[in-house]
């Protein structure tokens, strides 16, 4: 559906419309300038001009593939006599003029592109065109500054998404599954326990894979594998105290901090912004 917007010039609201990303001003508001009570037959009297056919022809020459230019010369040459009548309608009908539109029902009316727009509003009152012109700016320089606002906004959300994808692919937030092989290893700490079941490999691995960096692989843990270490080792020291053994609570731990790590990933409560 089309985006109705209404701007008030000395004091007469007239609505605009979008419709096929053309700008369309309701040039009906506008006779109400000349003539209150029958704005309509103001539009009819000004369409009946010979220099508004011209112009309007030029227009739909210029700007529209289908119009239909053998139509419109008859038209023309009966333009101006005391018996030529026309109408929106009928000068949509007869030629598939795309610059001028009806609309019926509420918010209805005779609206037109905004260059012929003007050019009706100027036929009305040289006054009221740049007063309508002025006005009709402004608008348009506001919808601009929404538009670039809600861009750099969808912006900034794609760039944050983007981040949040690449970081966990690049750290590796989801722990893998351990294979039988590791999970049969008797470990002789249990703090090894919990570091093989988060981050799949014991501190000495890490130590041997990152000699060049300082203290030890919890300390370049993310925030989410922090929060998951720590629950782990609720976990694990309720699993001893129920005499479970080694191998199983391994199993058990590395489980939960993979269901664990794939909560806190897609919750926005943990998600880091960079």
């Amino acid at each position: 559906m089309a985006k109705k917007s209404i701007i008030t010039v000395k004091e007469i609201p007239i609505k605009t419309i979008k419709i096929n990303e053309m700008d369309f001003i309701c040039i009906t508001d506008i006779a109400k300038q000349k003539n209150s009570n029958e704005p309509k037959d103001v539009v009819k009297n000004w369409m009946r001009l010979k220099n508004t056919l011209e112009y309007l022809g030029l227009w739909e020459t210029l700007n529209n593939p289908i119009f239909k230019g053998v139509e419109f010369d008859p038209l023309f040459k009966e333009a101006g006599s005391n018996a030529f009548t026309m109408s929106p309608t009928r000068w949509v009908e007869l030629t598939g003029a795309i610059g001028i539109h009806t609309i019926n029902g509420a918010g209805g009316g005779t609206y037109a592109q905004r260059d012929i727009a003007f050019k009706f509003s100027a036929w009305v009152s040289v006054e009221f065109e740049l007063y309508l012109i002025k006005e009709f700016q402004r608008l348009k320089e506001i919808e601009s500054s929404n538009e670039q606002l809600q861009w750099n906004f969808q912006r900034y959300l794609s760039k944050v998404n983007y981040t949040i994808h690449t970081d966990a692919i690049k750290e590796n937030l989801i722990p893998q599954l351990l294979d039988k092989n590791k999970i049969n290893l008797v470990y002789a700490s249990e703090a090894d326990i919990l570091n093989v079941a988060l981050f799949g490999k014991t501190a000495k691995e890490w130590r041997d894979e990152n000699p060049s960096n300082k203290g030890n692989i919890r300390d370049y843990a993310t925030i989410e594998q922090l929060v998951v270490l720590s629950n782990l080792e609720s976990l694990n020291a309720v699993m001893i105290s129920q005499n479970i053994s080694q191998p199983e609570r391994l199993v058990k731990l590395n489980e939960t901090a993979i269901s664990q790590m794939k909560a806190l990933a897609i919750n926005t409560n943990y998600r880091k912004l960079k």
